[in-house]
């Protein structure tokens, strides 16, 4: 039995099993015996499942309720803000005081009179004043009773009596002052000087200097002595070789004295008296 190839697959694979089975059976040794099983009759009906499309339904979403549109303000337009420059603080300097610059007392020669090397009469001449001399009061003495005057018609200064002249401003505006005197260089200081007490008074000698009689001023003591209760400065002149000078007990400083011989350029070296004690 044949079969064709329109036939159903179902068919055709009973057909085939059909045949196979009556071989075996042509073939088979006689011992074997068959049962026959009845033949299944399957009626192969193809099934379509059909898978059914899905009904679209529509989901109804509701339409949100207006809201009313808030009503725009308007931003104010930004405006810049200018960047801050901070000003450093000034620290005010500190106010400078001037010091004024000290006048010197103006002082007017009253009387013709000697300028001098040193405060006294005792000392060596070194110019001439005149009435209307004009200078700067630059020092004094302690007292004040001489002053150390740089004059106009000078180039140096000297020491005059505050008793002949007039000094327009303080005397003691002014301190006390005492210039190295001019020096001599040819001659010796002078030798051998002894002092004595008598009392309230002291003698003092030395051994005269030998000079040119043009070149001689004679001789120069520079003491500080107790008179009238203080302890005062005294200058003494003298041509001769001894002085008696007034010097108390009262006071409690140690008196002494300083010898010089003087020509007329000058003083020479000075030499300290052994002042006795009180």
């Amino acid at each position: 039995m044949g079969m064709t190839s329109s036939q159903p697959k179902s068919l055709r694979l009973i057909g085939f099993i059909t045949t196979a089975f009556i071989l075996f059976s042509c073939n088979a040794p006689a011992s074997l015996s068959f049962i026959a099983s009845p033949t299944p009759t399957s009626t192969l009906t193809p099934t379509s499942t059909v898978t059914p499309s899905p009904t679209f339904t529509p989901t109804v979403t509701s339409s949100p309720t207006a809201t009313d549109t808030p009503t725009l303000t308007p931003s104010p337009t930004q405006t810049d803000t200018p960047t801050i420059t901070f000003t450093p603080s000034i620290t005010p300097s500190p106010t400078i005081t001037l010091t004024p610059t000290f006048d010197f007392p103006d002082v007017t020669v009253l009387s013709q009179a000697h300028c001098r090397y040193g405060p006294g009469t005792a000392y060596l001449h070194a110019a001439d004043l005149y009435p209307e001399d004009k200078g700067q009061l630059w020092n004094r003495n302690y007292g004040g009773n001489w002053l150390w005057v740089r004059f106009d018609k000078l180039n140096y200064a000297c020491w005059v009596s505050a008793s002949v002249v007039q000094v327009d401003g303080d005397i003691f505006s002014v301190v006390p002052y005492f210039h190295p005197m001019p020096k001599s260089t040819l001659y010796g200081p002078v030798q051998k000087v002894s002092a004595v007490r008598d009392g309230n008074n002291v003698i003092v000698t030395w051994e005269g200097i030998w000079m040119t009689e043009d070149d001689f001023r004679g001789y120069l003591i520079e003491a500080q002595v107790c008179q009238n209760g203080f302890f005062i400065d005294v200058a003494y002149h003298t041509d001769g070789t001894s002085m008696t000078i007034q010097d108390e007990t009262t006071c409690g400083q140690q008196s002494n004295g300083k010898l010089y011989a003087v020509e007329k350029h000058g003083y020479t070296d000075p030499i300290n008296i052994p002042w006795p004690p009180k």
